[in-house]
């Protein structure tokens, strides 16, 4: 487990050497020759060096060659490193200034419209959405009715937990599907397996991801949907804040609800953080994304080891592509993103862990060749070492019920090109929530947020 853990760190924070066909922390600039090369900016690929993303633009340029031959373009992966607030960061800044050369850029999903209302990356063929994207996925992909980017790969948080915790509680099942569709269904459980004898290890009944970034922001935003119908919608479609005091005081009763010191293992943790305590027995349960289905699975066997959608509403995640709006090889651009976007694609991407955008990937049988080697794979083996349990169709176990539900039932966050003030509000007012500064009621830490992001944001009307 410590082996998939540090691989998959690896992946998501940057370092290494420079991949076949790309590079890491490349910074492309024209020499004015004419070249033919496409550069693709992305984050770091959690399946690792040589990932499937990387496995998937070699495929690209090998049809190239084999139908051009010496005039063939030539995809190139340059991988970023730092976290998402300093990606975002580093492609603004090479965007507007042109200080680097990039083709196709990797992004996040609440960064679209920041893109595309600033002009820096281009309007796309309508024909790239498909009625085989997943609804809820294919409203990322576009900003004022226009197409500026495609589903790249998805995520959603889902909820994994100890079926053999819950054994020492004998609740009389073990199967959380239709037993746990609310939090207050959850923590009537947490509460049982905290009265019951636990193993050592055992601290608290949940973690998730806390820690002052993006998934404090995405906690809250979960909690906000989840309080309301509407309690997600806190902007318009020109992306200006619609919110108020009741909207968001709802929300925030929720998240304190859930976050409770007597539940909730640590306010302290990341990603990586809160699947090492998992991992180490610490909890019964844990929101997480897709990937970390894989991670845990080399260690956990199916009776050790489930996982079903979110109570309440999960938040969407994912990445797009898209061409920027300099690039000299536009047309090339497209068609390198149609085919990484393609059914065929997506399928790989599903096999190697991470959330397909397209309903095809989920039906049916799985045909796709498999990636070489995976981010849990031995080092240096040659060959998968994957545990994770697959269905009869070979795709991974949770993938066509839990995780595609998943995915079609999940609220966005709030898309607008203001998301960086948005999120930076959320993660500062929400702190006296998690011990930072003085306590505060929820009341009053909904007047603070309302008037932060009045602060921060254009408001309508």
């Amino acid at each position: 487990m410590v082996l998939a853990l540090s691989l998959l760190a690896a992946g998501c924070t940057g370092g290494g050497d420079e991949a076949d066909g790309g590079g890491q922390g490349v910074v492309p600039t024209s020499d004015g020759s004419g070249s033919r090369d496409i550069f693709v900016a992305s984050g770091r690929d959690v399946t690792g060096k040589g990932g499937v993303r990387q496995q998937l633009i070699d495929g690209w340029n090998a049809e190239q060659r084999a139908a051009n031959g010496a005039g063939a373009y030539r995809a190139h992966l340059v991988e970023l490193s730092g976290s998402a607030d300093q990606q975002r960061s580093q492609l603004l800044g090479a965007l507007q200034s042109g200080s680097a050369d990039y083709d196709v850029v990797n992004l996040d999903v609440t960064w679209v419209p920041e893109f595309a209302a600033a002009g820096l990356v281009r309007t796309l063929s309508d024909d790239l959405l498909d009625d085989d994207v997943i609804d809820s996925v294919a409203r990322t992909a576009r900003w004022n009715g226009d197409v500026y980017s495609v589903p790249f790969n998805s995520d959603v948080g889902l909820l994994y937990y100890r079926p053999d915790y819950l054994r020492k509680v004998d609740l009389g099942y073990t199967d959380l599907r239709g037993k746990v569709k609310t939090w207050s269904d959850l923590e009537k459980v947490i509460n049982d397996v905290d009265r019951a004898e636990m193993p050592p290890e055992y601290k608290a009944g949940w973690t998730t991801q806390l820690k002052d970034y993006e998934g404090r922001t995405v906690n809250a935003v979960e909690a906000f949907a989840s309080s309301d119908d509407d309690g997600a919608t806190l902007t318009d479609d020109e992306g200006r804040y619609t919110g108020n005091k009741a909207k968001l005081l709802s929300g925030i009763s929720d998240l304190r609800t859930r976050t409770a010191r007597a539940l909730t293992l640590t306010y302290k943790a990341d990603e990586a953080g809160s699947l090492a305590d998992f991992a180490a027995g610490k909890t019964a349960f844990l929101r997480h994304w897709p990937y970390a289905y894989g991670a845990l699975s080399q260690t956990f066997d199916e009776s050790q080891l489930q996982v079903v959608p979110l109570p309440g509403k999960a938040v969407l995640g994912g990445q797009n592509l898209a061409v920027t709006r300099d690039s000299p090889h536009a047309g090339a651009a497209q068609d390198l993103i149609r085919f990484l976007t393609g059914k065929n694609s997506q399928c790989r991407l599903l096999h190697a862990g991470f959330a397909a955008t397209r309903t095809s990937a989920y039906k049916g049988k799985l045909t796709c060749p498999e990636p070489r080697q995976t981010a849990t794979s031995p080092a240096g083996s040659g060959e998968s070492a994957d545990r994770m349990p697959h269905d009869e169709q070979g795709r991974p176990a949770y993938a066509s019920g839990t995780l595609l539900d998943a995915l079609r039932g999940a609220a966005l966050r709030p898309r607008t090109p203001y998301y960086g003030a948005f999120t930076q509000a959320v993660r500062t007012e929400l702190a006296p929530l998690f011990g930072e500064g003085q306590p505060k009621s929820n009341e009053e830490l909904a007047e603070d947020l309302d008037a932060a992001l009045r602060r921060a944001m254009p408001t309508a009307g």
